[in-house]
């Protein structure tokens, strides 16, 4: 019940998510399987621990191939390199059972995701005022309209 009702919520956010949410949440994410692949590495529990390095993989992945090489230029490539570091890390700490490489990982992705934490999406536009007169016309901004304002 309490997976079906969590599931629900992070389904319901994942939707209603700005991109910027997005990203968040992939950090979150992120953070949460490597932290129970550490877990799972000092009970023993190697199919679990690899499970949780597999999912923490597939976020950096995730990150990855979000990424606007184009726009975001040389940090969107430093970005790129520094995941592909991480996933690496990853692969060696799941096969030679080491907690240290997890734990790099873990410290790169909360610093990257505490970062994120003061990222804020752009704001949307506010659309113009429909014009009662002439609906196909919209209002000018208050600045440019001062100049045609009538006098008496």
């Amino acid at each position: 019940m309490w997976n079906h009702a969590q599931d629900a919520y992070l389904e319901s956010r994942v939707l209603s998510a700005d991109p910027v949410e997005l990203i968040r949440l992939l950090y979150q994410t992120g953070v949460s399987a490597v932290q129970d692949a550490r877990r799972c590495l000092a009970d023993g529990k190697i199919m679990e621990r690899s499970q949780a390095i597999t999912k923490a993989g597939r976020v950096l992945i995730q990150l990855i191939t979000a990424l606007d090489h184009e726009r975001g230029g040389e940090i969107s490539r430093r970005l790129a390199a520094l995941y592909d570091y991480m996933l690496r890390r990853l692969t060696e700490a799941n096969s030679r059972q080491r907690d240290e490489p997890l734990a790099e990982v873990l410290s790169l992705l909360a610093t990257l995701a505490e970062g994120w934490e003061w990222v804020r999406p752009a704001p949307k536009p506010e659309p113009a005022a429909a014009n009662p007169w002439n609906p196909e016309v919209t209002p000018e901004p208050a600045a440019a309209s001062a100049e045609h304002a009538w006098s008496f």
